[in-house]
């Protein structure tokens, strides 16, 4: 009878799991680049970003990665007992100098952290035959995100997959190569010419009114029409060495992001 009691007492107060509690975290970071091929993101990305990781944090257990087309998953594993507020900010420091050694346009990685006996139940999965996969993602990420996101438990990573709104400005050689320059010419232009820039007010009598600068371009007329270059007198603009958007594409691509 004693064993019996006890026994029932043991499985009213005995916690239930579905795996053991194992104090094992696992830091992820994900790098995103638009278009930069696996063989790029490895070489690039992750094999320096590795190195800092191994400087720079402390209590790692071992390090895994993943290369696809345009993202870098990066898994840190954490010695047992490991204080993973102390990593994670130490990851996100690291993060923000790294990237400075990175391609030009490289954004700061999401860093996600969850313990090994964290094992998903559900995945949301999007379809429609009336939106297309931009107005998809942009559900995604915009209303379905924050409205699951109130749920206790839930911790949802940035969607996978979707096209987010870019424009590609696509190069012609031949004609590049006729005015004297070279891709990083229509870079740099796209990167000094295409800013927020500030505005202000002007007082005319007893009304203010605001000024508004135009420092970026509205439309793909103006973006095609950004000057390049002057050469005797005649200004090279991005039009005359590549298309916007383009309808065949010859070769090389200089990714410019376009303010919705």
């Amino acid at each position: 009878m004693l064993i019996a009691i006890g026994g029932g007492l043991s499985i009213r107060k005995t916690p239930v799991d579905i795996f053991p509690n194992i104090d094992l975290p696992v830091i992820s970071v994900i790098w995103n680049y638009g278009g930069l091929p696996p063989e790029e993101m490895e070489k690039r990305i992750v094999n320096n970003f590795e190195r800092f990781l191994t400087t720079v944090v402390s209590d790692i257990d071992h390090v895994e990665s993943q290369t696809l087309t345009g993202v870098a998953v990066i898994k840190m594993y954490m010695q047992p007992g490991a204080d993973v507020t102390k990593a994670i900010a130490e990851t996100t420091a690291v993060g923000q100098t790294a990237v400075r050694s990175m391609p030009p346009g490289t954004t700061a990685p999401f860093i996600i952290p969850y313990n090994a006996t964290n094992v998903p139940i559900m995945q949301l999965a999007l379809e429609s035959d009336t939106l297309s996969e931009q107005q998809l993602f942009d559900y995604g990420v915009n209303f379905i995100r924050s409205e699951l996101v109130t749920v206790p438990g839930v911790q949802i990573p940035y969607p996978y997959g979707g096209k987010q709104r870019q424009i590609m400005v696509d190069i012609d050689p031949q004609r590049l190569q006729a005015w004297n320059l070279s891709p990083t010419s229509v870079q740099a232009a796209l990167a000094s010419q295409n800013v927020a820039g500030p505005s202000g007010t002007a007082k005319l009598g007893t009304n203010e009114y605001p000024i508004l600068i135009s420092t970026s371009p509205e439309t793909l007329e103006e973006l095609a029409g950004l000057p390049l270059k002057t050469v005797d007198g005649h200004t090279v603009y991005i039009r005359d060495v590549a298309n916007v958007p383009a309808t065949n594409p010859r070769c090389c691509s200089a990714q410019a992001s376009h303010p919705p």
